[in-house]
């Protein structure tokens, strides 16, 4: 951040530099004018520099929300998958796994998902459960089953994709947009707001009205890009959906539905 500001007091500087040596310069004329040259090159690339910031600020969360959403279903199918493959276990077993892989469901869309809504982390838990899972069925004697031993190595993988899935929804829950990025995208909104009164206009009467609009939408876009930059909280957060299904699928494989 400290040279993001360096860079901006540099620009800044070089801007008033070249404005006391141009006018040493024989041909060049002021403009003090609101519609001159200068404001109108000022206002073009403010409004250029407002769209990009906008742009990026809007497509990266939603870019990613929808890779989190997807990443979500996948790690549901990979618990189905081994809530079916754990039925080839011995009954103890069996029963020990899929129950467990249960109550991680539940820990998952219930208070892990609010913990990453509001605390944007995920509950140890969780990682405590699948370690246990893994645990007990590395250590599930297989003898000279070979059926048994592939049972084994098939759950083993997908819980293998469960802790993946895992850890990518533990980097979603931290992701956001740079903070400067936000902080660009709201500073050149309002710069471009204000910019015909920093230029010496004075508007009056009804160009008052296009004026106003242009600010209530710049001030609606600039407040989405930040209500949006965290993928499991505001308007494009990703809810627990998938886990609210596979919780009922499991339920009715347990029944035998």
């Amino acid at each position: 951040m400290i040279v993001y500001c360096a860079a901006a007091a540099c620009a800044v500087a070089v801007v008033i530099v070249a404005s006391r040596l141009v006018r040493r310069v024989r041909g060049t004329i002021d403009d003090p004018d609101p519609d001159g040259p200068t404001a109108s090159h000022s206002g073009a690339m403010l409004s250029a520099l407002f769209l990009l910031a906008f742009a990026i600020a809007i497509v990266v969360p939603w870019t990613t929300a929808d890779a989190a959403r997807a990443n979500a279903y996948a790690e549901t199918q990979a618990i189905t998958e081994a809530y079916w493959t754990a039925g080839r276990l011995p009954a103890s077993d069996a029963r020990y796994v899929q129950d467990g892989l249960r109550e991680y469901v539940e820990l998952v869309r219930g208070p892990e998902w609010r913990l990453m809504r509001d605390g944007r982390r995920l509950s140890p838990r969780g990682w405590r459960q699948l370690d246990d899972l893994r645990r007990h069925v590395t250590a599930v004697d297989t003898g000279d089953d070979d059926e048994l031993k592939e049972a084994r190595g098939t759950l083993l993988a997908h819980l293998g994709e469960i802790s993946s899935a895992r850890r990518q929804r533990a980097n979603d829950a931290r992701t956001t947009p740079p903070a400067g990025l936000l902080a660009v995208t709201v500073g050149t909104g309002a710069a471009v707001v204000l910019l015909p009164f920093m230029a010496g206009a004075r508007p009056r009467g009804m160009t008052l009205v296009p004026l106003a609009l242009m600010a209530g939408l710049l001030a609606a876009g600039a407040y989405l890009t930040i209500d949006i930059s965290h993928v499991f909280s505001g308007a494009l957060a990703v809810g627990p959906e998938a886990f609210t299904a596979v919780d009922g699928e499991l339920r009715r494989i347990a029944g035998g539905g």
